[in-house]
């Protein structure tokens, strides 16, 4: 497909979609043809590359000069994974190799990267390397980027995600109800409380909130149900609530029954959009509230399909530009095993290694700071039972008879929330 003269840059995408992947092709691949290469554009990640014949296109300045507007991505992504075995990364670099394929440009999450890596270490244990660069892209915003610095597609994801769910809390407030909204990130709860926050969702829960320990699934409908009373007690029938996606993954193993039957992808990861999470806590919050007697509208949604191929926002458009041409420089200068970044308006490369958890091999986790000004600033503004509402008779007093419950038997029930009561479970 190329002159075995001229090096030849190949680009592909792993991974769900995020907004401003086009941009990183556009720009590497002007980048690249002014650098003197070919590129080839890779389609659907590795899939192709594991089954040994190469789909993919040549692309020219022409082919992408205006793509950087638009959301998907014009190559077209999958979760294939070449880690899985090493006859399939000998596959990929013999593919990449028959294609004239010199220099490697992955586009994705933490398995992309991760893949994008054994690749390009396999190439050269070959005696065929190929240099690489991975430009990191999720809307979960929870690649382990410098602190402030965003993965790209997160900025568009929360815009987006910010604007219908305000549409969703003009719809509670007018037809009297709540909104239990399951926002996207697999791991991090940086999307939720993203959203949340700029939406002035009434409250949002992350499962960084217990700190790494199991969350059973009672303690995540109590703090919806009890926020809901909150609500009643106040005069407002009507609330939203958002909720990390990544609770899924962190819940207890009594309770996970409730996901039998649910799928893993190709990297081993739950399904979650598999997991129909917002219904399951729609049934149990129901049956939580009808059980202290109060009944209330409850509407279900997940939320993150409808952000994912968005089209970016001019952030996103300008960043990832950037980090395509960035990724390209560093390539067709010799470079290879990083990152690539942008820290105080430089392209900064990081090397993998500095990116990888010791103990798994695997790219770390941003996980969100729930001891950070950030997190804090958004707890405080939140509509839920708190610690200090446990001094507060009057209060205790106004919830509970949103119920038909006593005072001492709403805190008997409820008052683990605030520190007062053993947990009934």
């Amino acid at each position: 497909m190329s002159s075995s003269s001229t090096p030849t840059l190949g680009i592909l995408v792993g991974g769900g979609p995020a907004p401003g992947i086009n941009g990183v092709i556009h720009a590497a691949t002007i980048t690249a043809i002014n650098n003197g290469m070919n590129v080839l554009g890779i389609y659907e990640g590795f899939k192709s590359l594991m089954a040994g014949k190469i789909a993919a296109d040549p692309l020219t300045i022409e082919d992408v000069s205006r793509i950087y507007r638009l959301g998907g991505s014009v190559l077209r992504t999958a979760r294939a994974n070449p880690t899985k075995s090493e006859a399939d990364l000998i596959q990929c670099v013999n593919t990449l190799a028959a294609a004239g394929v010199t220099h490697l440009i992955g586009i994705g999450g933490d398995d992309t990267a991760h893949s994008v890596r054994r690749v390009s270490e396999q190439s050269r244990v070959m005696g065929r390397p190929i240099p690489s660069a991975h430009v990191p892209k999720t809307i979960d915003n929870d690649l382990p980027l410098p602190e402030g610095v965003p993965t790209f597609g997160f900025e568009t994801a929360r815009e987006v995600g910010t604007r219908l769910t305000m549409n969703m809390m003009e719809d509670a407030r007018t037809n009297p109800g709540w909104f239990l909204i399951v926002a996207m990130g697999r791991h991090a709860g940086h999307l939720a409380l993203g959203i949340g926050k700029s939406a002035g969702a009434t409250l949002t829960i992350i499962a960084e909130e217990w700190r790494g320990r199991p969350i059973r699934l009672q303690h995540v409908v109590d703090i919806l149900a009890t926020s809901i009373l909150r609500r009643l007690a106040e005069g407002r029938g009507y609330g939203v609530a958002m909720i990390a996606e990544g609770i899924v993954e962190q819940l207890a193993e009594e309770d996970q029954h409730e996901l039998e039957g649910v799928e893993h992808d190709e990297h081993n990861h739950i399904r979650l959009a598999e997991v129909n999470f917002s219904d399951i806590l729609k049934k149990e919050v129901a049956k939580t509230l009808a059980s202290v007697g109060t009944k209330m509208r409850l509407v279900d949604k997940e939320l993150g399909y409808e952000l994912r191929c968005a089209d970016p926002t001019a952030f996103d458009i300008d960043y990832t530009v950037s980090m395509g041409q960035g990724a390209a420089d560093f390539l067709a200068k010799g470079g290879s095993d990083a990152t690539i970044t942008i820290q105080n308006g430089q392209v900064v490369p990081v090397p993998y290694d500095e990116y990888v958890d010791p103990a798994t091999g695997r790219t770390r986790v941003r996980m969100v700071n729930v001891d950070s000004t950030i997190y804090h600033s958004a707890y405080r503004f939140m509509i839920r039972l708190k610690p200090e509402h446990a001094r507060d008779e009057a209060f205790l007093e106004r919830i509970a008879a949103q119920t038909k419950l006593s005072k001492s038997e709403f805190i008997a029930r409820f008052g683990y929330l605030m520190g007062i009561a053993p947990r009934p479970y």
